[in-house]
């Protein structure tokens, strides 16, 4: 039996998505309640691993029931997997700042992490225009320049599409850096904080803060709009441009195919990630 969790979190106490020994995370936090009902070690497989500061309004995650664990859910006074998250939502607390916000069994063929064919980030910054919110402190960061935020924009729409990102990523031995980036764009909000949209169909390491770190290096002026493509052609890493804080970084959307294609999603994204033996 396999559940799809959809959850929320603010990422600033956490180190970070995936479980460590002896350090808070949200996977850590997650399966110590789903085993407290359950009984076993429940492990959680995730859209995306979202590094230590980093938040999530989107996140999808699933969890596969042994046998054992599913006749402990059947014997329950509810089974269903709604009931399910309510009652790890009352381990966790009223004011937690994890939640899990819906739970569903999962349509045959459901992956997580594999069926995915986009996800969607939101990155907040607060410049001189904006000012300095500190309510907002924990999920938007701040800049201190005014930021020109067309500059921004149309060097953010510049690096759209099927590209080599290695200038924009934090290498890892045997992963590739080449990714569709499906939209970046920028916008200022009601309040005039500064918002970028990233979509892609998947992200390698840092990828998003360095993205949002070249538009801010562009906005300052200290880029030229068309150094951002230049330095992504360029598929090497540079200091041209700072990498953001993850404060301001928030997961907000994770696409899947429909129901009939997840299986053949998962396959197709399995055979591109996995090395051959």
């Amino acid at each position: 039996m396999r559940i799809r969790f959809d959850l929320a979190y603010d990422g600033t106490d956490f180190k970070g998505w995936a479980r460590q020994p002896g350090l808070r995370t949200v996977q850590g936090t997650l399966e110590a309640a789903l085993a407290r009902i359950l009984g076993g070690d429940p492990r959680l497989v995730v859209a995306g691993r979202t590094d230590a500061g980093v938040h999530a309004t989107g996140q999808v995650a699933h969890l596969d029931l042994d046998e054992t664990q599913r006749q402990r859910l059947e014997r329950g006074r509810d089974p269903r997997p709604e009931a399910l998250a309510a009652r790890v939502n009352g381990i966790l607390g009223a004011y937690s700042d994890v939640c899990i916000r819906r739970a569903v069994v999962a349509p045959e063929g459901f992956d997580a992490r594999f069926s995915p064919v986009w996800r969607r980030y939101s990155y907040r910054i607060a410049d001189r225009a904006a000012g300095y919110d500190p309510l907002q402190r924990r999920h938007t960061t701040s800049v201190n320049a005014h930021l020109d935020a067309e500059r921004m924009d149309a060097a953010a729409r510049s690096l759209v599409g099927l590209h080599d990102f290695a200038a924009y990523c934090k290498p890892r031995e045997e992963a590739t850096t080449i990714r569709t980036l499906l939209e970046f764009d920028w916008r200022r909000d009601d309040t005039g904080i500064l918002i970028a949209n990233v979509k892609a169909d998947a992200f390698c390491h840092s990828m998003v803060r360095a993205l949002v770190g070249a538009c801010v290096a562009v906005g300052e002026g200290r880029l030229e709009v068309e150094d951002a493509a230049v330095l992504r052609d360029a598929r090497e890493r540079t200091s041209a441009f700072k990498v953001l804080a993850a404060r301001g970084l928030t997961l907000v959307e994770v696409g899947y195919p429909a129901d009939d294609l997840l299986a053949a999603r998962a396959d197709q994204t399995r055979a591109r990630r996995e090395p051959p033996a």
